[in-house]
């Protein structure tokens, strides 16, 4: 069994996606299946960073004590360039349809995923 590329979850600098040989859907947090056919061990890739504002939510009250030093922040909901929509933290000047690219940002204790304007 061949060892999972190292993604944000695990403290690295990276988003990592799965793609289904047998189907090619796309689906993000991993998984030993594809959620579209059923099939085993979708393949691992890296994704670019690169994406599209679907959806954006300031938060304005801290959901735990260590999120209280971050209020406000924004949530955003991506579609990636690659194909998968994923949700992270973004700018808060950040609007549905904004070209973005990520960066990864101390949060909470642990290093998240936050999205800026592409440049």
């Amino acid at each position: 069994m061949s060892e999972k590329p190292a993604d944000w979850t695990t403290g690295a600098e990276a988003i990592v996606y799965q793609c289904c040989a047998a189907c090619g859907g796309l689906q993000y947090f991993r998984r030993s299946f594809c959620v579209s056919c059923g099939a085993q061990n979708p393949v691992e890739k890296r994704a670019s960073g690169a994406g599209t504002v679907y959806a954006t939510s300031l938060v304005c009250r801290a959901a735990t004590p260590e999120t209280r030093a971050h209020v406000p922040y924004n949530i955003v909901l991506v579609d990636t360039f690659e194909g998968f929509r994923m949700m992270a933290h973004g700018d808060i000047d950040l609007c549905i349809g904004d070209k973005v690219t990520a960066r990864f940002v101390p949060f909470a204790g642990r290093l998240v995923p936050h999205f800026e304007k592409a440049e």
